[in-house]
């Protein structure tokens, strides 16, 4: 028996997946929702509400108490004491702020204590920024002025100055804060303050998670002495160390062991953020695929051929749990804006929106339509259009395939061969806009569903990790795309390419 345990915390909750890995299925599944499951903490999306300047903060003793819950509704399902391997997944740039004995409760018996009792008194800031903080815009311009611009930034750590990355998040708590900065000892990202309850140890971080941070150096995969002295006052000895990707930190923890029956033997696997996890939860961890996801953002990732950055700034580079890097770029305005086109036109479903795109004529034009302030590109809410003007029902068309182009685009940058894109997402069961996608991007187009893609490839690093299977091997049992191929028409490519070279000429106006 080879099962092996993912867990993902997210913004929202935590799923906590088994998998046997040598058999190839998923052996239990269970779930917690901050908000549905502690109705009394008053977080119904996960977070705090509320804040102002843009903050947005959650309480990482929710995410503790989320943790047990999880683990004692799977012991429920399955007997723990047959999980051999665990690995985390974590919503990418949240960070808990500890005091420097931290640790010395974890290595105690707590097997009556909950982690949270134990966790409490050695907070130092009792709230964590997240992902969706806003906050920092001072402090990514002051980092920014600190090591030469935006750009250079982005070369040494994969991304530009980024609000909601945990650098400025921490430029922004010591300067603040710098009485509450002078007690921290230990600031953790989500992934390994979980990882180092589960194994009791401090735990590393990966280098697909720390580069998240604007603080490593992504070249090395080591902490940049730069990076760190424009971030706050002696950083490098409040950062766990950067660990190998295929780490094994420790074994079960006795909480784990005692209190929720796990194997003493049980191995704990370096954490990572959900980009790296949901990258190997797609199949896509070696280069050739890119994933599309078509939610409510559009986000696009897939490996790199060795360490690359985006010159222009759009696109974040991580590391990749396999080895090399990976690529992340997130378009805001991905399922608003198609709704708010569908709306427009009066379509009564996505049926019509389907029939009114297979009504127009292909790669004639191309809307980017902007129903918020954009990030990729940095424009205000409007829409961008080139080629032919619109007519009617063919904005439907056109408003997809500008998506699609810029996406493209902003992706060029990646450099690797191309020969499929893996499409997921709400929209992508909708055939026209799949191929659309297949057609702009000029290579077939695979549609996946794998709804817990982070806690999927946090179980399937685990085994990699801790039972040695090759990650390909993983990603062939578990990640097998639909078997139907959406083929591109190679005829509409050179008007494409038209299309997408008057769209940068346009964005760069």
């Amino acid at each position: 028996m080879a099962r092996v345990l993912g867990l993902d915390l997210s913004t929202q909750g935590v799923t906590a997946l088994v998998i046997d890995a040598e058999a190839g299925v998923i052996v239990a599944r269970t779930a917690v929702n901050f908000g549905a499951d502690f109705p009394e903490r008053g977080h119904p999306s996960g977070y705090i509400p509320g804040a102002s300047d843009g903050e947005v903060h959650a309480d990482p003793l929710l995410w503790v108490d989320a943790l047990q819950l999880a683990l004692d509704r799977l012991a429920e399902i399955i007997d723990p004491a047959s999980i051999v391997a665990v690995a985390v997944s974590g919503q990418q740039h949240g960070s808990v702020y500890l005091d420097a004995c931290w640790q010395d409760d974890l290595h105690r018996n707590h097997a009556s204590k909950s982690w949270s009792e134990a966790v409490r008194p050695h907070l130092t800031r009792s709230t964590s920024p997240i992902w969706m903080d806003n906050s920092t815009g001072e402090d990514c311009a002051r980092i920014s002025r600190a090591l030469g611009g935006d750009l250079a930034v982005a070369k040494l750590t994969g991304s530009v100055p980024t609000p909601r990355f945990t650098g400025p998040q921490i430029s922004r708590f010591a300067r603040i804060e710098p009485a509450a900065w002078s007690r921290t000892g230990r600031v953790h990202l989500v992934s390994s303050f979980i990882t180092s309850l589960l194994a009791g140890v401090d735990a590393p971080i990966d280098t697909g998670d720390g580069a998240g941070m604007n603080l490593m150096d992504l070249a090395r995969g080591a902490w940049s002495p730069e990076a760190l002295a424009a971030t706050a006052p002696e950083l490098a000895r409040r950062l766990p160390a950067i660990g190998r990707n295929d780490a094994v930190v420790g074994l079960a923890a006795q909480w784990l062991v005692l209190r929720h029956g796990f194997s003493p033997r049980c191995q704990i696997v370096i954490g990572s953020g959900d980009n790296p996890s949901s990258l190997v939860g797609m199949g896509a961890s070696t280069p050739g695929h890119i994933v599309v996801s078509l939610g409510t953002s559009d986000t696009l990732f897939a490996a790199i051929d060795g360490v690359r950055t985006d010159p222009d700034g759009f696109g974040h580079a991580f590391g990749n749990p396999l080895g090399g890097t990976m690529s992340l770029i997130c378009v805001r305005n991905g399922s608003l804006a198609r709704e708010a086109v569908r709306r427009e036109l009066g379509l009564g479903d996505w049926d019509d929106f389907a029939r009114a795109m297979s009504a127009s004529v292909p790669a004639r034009s191309a809307v980017l339509p902007l129903e918020q302030d954009e990030i990729t590109p940095r424009r205000k809410a409007g829409r961008l259009l080139v080629g032919a003007p619109v007519v009617g029902a063919s904005l439907a068309l056109a408003a997809v395939e500008g998506q699609a182009l810029n996406l493209r685009l902003h992706s060029r940058w990646i450099g690797t061969a191309l020969h499929a894109v893996r499409l997921t997402g709400g929209a992508s069961e909708n055939s026209a806009i799949a191929q659309v996608f297949a057609d702009v991007f000029s290579v077939p187009v695979q549609r996946i569903k794998i709804p817990d893609s982070a806690a999927l490839g946090a179980a399937m690093r685990a085994a990699h990790s801790g039972l040695g299977i090759t990650l390909p091997l993983l990603e062939a049992k578990f990640c097998a795309p639909e078997s139907r191929l959406l083929n591109p028409r190679k005829e509409l490519a050179p008007a494409y390419a038209v299309l997408e070279a008057d769209l940068k000429a346009l964005i760069l106006r």
